[in-house]
């Protein structure tokens, strides 16, 4: 019987599924030189790619504050430290527009749409400022990044006004020229959670705060024409602190608000209403100071800096009635929001939302 020749067959290899990190280092391990080289270059590739990636989680990670990166645990995200050091910064930046609304309002002077009439006619007003405020829970331990709500309140924030005509204006009143000021009235007490510097001026435990500027009026109302003005106010506030880590909190911040506010009205006096609208916007600057204590040490860190700059667009309307010299005076307007980018979410907060506000007064004529 002939033999027939089979050809040698050599036994197949098990297959083995390559890693993602293995194919690319195949991929790019061609020998064209000597097996050291080779072998130095394929270290070299396994070092870059490692480092590549690598390089992309730390970047993934690190995003945040940059006053609270230092406390960053490693490459894969952020730690509780970090976590509680960017609710600081973030809420000393969200409370500044708050804090502004309530200080400035809409108009710079209640109700009053157009000049004065000159010297030595003078107007006075007790005012009222309110909007609502979520007071986040400032025992956050820096466990995720949604800061839970304390409480939601109703904030007043009390003033006195005032308007000292200067020129009364030609014509009908145009070109009028108005003096104004205000004095902020601080309670110390009156917010839980929030304190004022112990330097601050004070009239007994009323905390002040102090504004001033100027309106001129554009064009004096006429039977059919309403008075329509312009104004410009700068005022200050003493350094307010909101938390309290002596007090048992995890972080603190403090700020020393300041506002330029622009403002155009327009407004008409039919019978005993004054009536009025008016748009404009506010630029806000502060220079805050966050303190935190790390959960984990429960130890106080050294405290964090932020300069504070945000402004904000506005619309507001007025309605007044007059009894002889006295008006009431009632206002609503909105403050419109902006989103600053926060790494912290604070429930019942959203700095981007629309804010209400509202105010009331009694405005004394002389």
């Amino acid at each position: 019987m002939a033999l027939r020749h089979r050809p040698f067959r050599r036994a197949a290899r098990p297959v083995r599924r390559l890693s993602a990190l293995e194919v690319v280092i195949t991929l790019t391990d061609i020998p064209t030189e000597p097996r050291s080289a080779v072998v130095t270059a394929r270290g070299t590739r396994v070092l870059v790619v490692f480092g590549l990636l690598t390089g992309a989680a730390v970047g993934l990670g690190a995003q945040g504050n940059a006053q609270c990166n230092v406390y960053a645990a490693g490459p894969f995200g952020n730690s509780r430290e970090a976590n509680v050091c960017n609710a600081g910064v973030d809420g000393a930046s969200v409370f500044a527009p708050v804090a502004g609304i309530l200080i400035t309002g809409g108009n710079p002077f209640l109700g009053a749409t157009g000049g004065l009439g000159g010297f030595p006619h003078l107007g006075l007003t007790l005012r009222a400022n309110a909007t609502s405020v979520v007071v986040p829970d400032f025992s956050y331990n820096g466990v995720g990044t949604i800061v839970a709500a304390k409480q939601t309140i109703l904030a007043p924030a009390p003033l006195i006004e005032a308007a000292l005509g200067v020129f009364r204006g030609l014509g009908h009143g145009n070109l009028a020229l108005d003096v104004l000021g205000s004095a902020q009235l601080l309670p110390t007490t009156l917010i839980d959670d929030v304190h004022i510097d112990v330097n601050a001026r004070r009239i007994g435990s009323i905390a002040l705060g102090l504004g001033v500027g100027a309106r001129v009026t554009l064009l004096g109302e006429r039977q059919a024409v309403p008075a329509v003005t312009v104004s410009l106010m700068r005022r200050t506030l003493p350094r307010i602190g909101v938390g309290n880590i002596v007090g048992g909190d995890s972080y603190e911040f403090a700020s020393d608000l300041a506002s330029t506010e622009y403002r155009a009205t327009v407004g008409k006096r039919i019978g005993p209403l004054d009536l009025g609208a008016g748009a404009g916007w506010s630029d806000y600057t502060a220079a805050a100071e966050i303190v935190f204590v790390n959960p984990v040490t429960r130890a106080a860190e050294p405290p964090v800096s932020l300069d504070i700059k945000d402004s904000r667009a506005l619309v507001f309307v007025d309605g007044g009635l007059a009894f002889g010299s006295v008006y009431l005076i009632a206002e609503a307007g909105s403050q419109r929001g902006r989103d600053l980018g926060l790494v912290t979410t604070f429930m019942g907060n959203d700095p981007a939302a629309n804010r209400i506000f509202g105010s009331i007064g009694l405005r004394f004529g002389f």
